[in-house]
């Protein structure tokens, strides 16, 4: 999450793609910094290098300035198996396509989506946790 320090680095920065990441799907929501408010976009249903050949069409298409991915915990906020998958994640983003990407504890997103009556709860995941993000922003 931005604060402190790295509050200075998403200064100039203003659209953001969303990432849900998960082994089979990974949902995806843009948004911007100026309303603070993200719009579900899909689920990408793929995994290794043609989910990555799948943002990299999504990124064409919104031309987000960074990336922001959750990153899932136990309840009590400890780190598991796919705390480590998203991180590994985070970093193949970061060296593949060269943008800012910014951390977001995710957890409960996709149980809120759901109890919001979600259709594609991977996309509304990543709608929470952008809107989580740009609610973060100074």
């Amino acid at each position: 999450m931005p604060d402190g320090p790295a509050a200075p680095v998403v200064a100039g920065l203003q659209t953001f793609l969303a990432l849900d990441f998960g082994l089979k799907r990974t949902g995806f929501a843009v948004g911007n910094r100026v309303l603070r408010t993200a719009q579900p976009q899909g689920t990408i249903a793929a995994q290794g290098e043609t989910r990555f050949t799948k943002i990299a069409q999504q990124l064409r298409e919104w031309q987000p300035d960074a990336l922001v991915v959750g990153i899932p915990f136990h309840p009590d906020g400890a780190a598991h198996e796919n705390t480590v998958r998203a991180r590994r994640f985070v970093r193949q983003l970061q060296g593949r396509f060269k943008l800012p990407v910014f951390e977001v504890d995710e957890r409960y997103t996709t149980t809120e989506a759901l109890s919001e009556g979600a259709h594609d709860a991977d996309a509304a995941a990543a709608c929470i946790i952008l809107e989580q993000f740009l609610r973060s922003l100074p």
